[in-house]
């Protein structure tokens, strides 16, 4: 599996990247604007996220953006069962258990996500804390 780290700060535009089938894990640790959060989840949605799993600040309203998103882009009709986008938000746990969930449980039942990408809403970069956050949980026995 293929692991990335992609650190955002709010209002700052979406980098490009080659849109493929990954799982999104957004950890948002400020507040940001609702069209922002707009943006970013049609970028997600775009860049072929199929699991997208949130924690932190307003985490139900990234849930219910990506949700939009994927709606929007197959203008609110069927979307096949290979584009439909899984989501789950994650406000009453710690962020460690949210990591383990996303490892070891957030799967597709119709595409092998092979790659991973943590996208951080922070003032400050951690990539190295993240990354060796996310690999530590999931070394933890049932995300605990």
């Amino acid at each position: 599996m293929k692991l990335d780290y992609l650190h955002v700060s709010p209002d700052q535009p979406m980098p490009h990247i080659k849109a493929r089938p990954d799982r999104a894990i957004l950890i948002a640790e400020r507040p940001v604007s609702q069209a922002w959060r707009d943006d970013v989840a049609a970028w997600l949605v775009s860049s072929g996220c199929l699991y997208f799993v949130t924690w932190g600040e307003a985490c139900e309203g990234w849930h219910d953006a990506v949700d939009w998103a994927a709606l929007k882009a197959f203008d609110f009709g069927e979307i096949p069962d290979d584009k439909f986008v899984m989501t789950t938000w994650h406000n009453k746990e710690p962020l460690s258990e949210t990591l383990w969930f996303a490892g070891n449980c957030a799967s597709h039942p119709d595409v092998d996500l092979t790659e991973t990408v943590i996208v951080h809403v922070s003032a400050v970069e951690r990539r190295a804390e993240i990354l060796a956050l996310y690999r530590d949980s999931q070394d933890a026995e049932n995300g605990t």
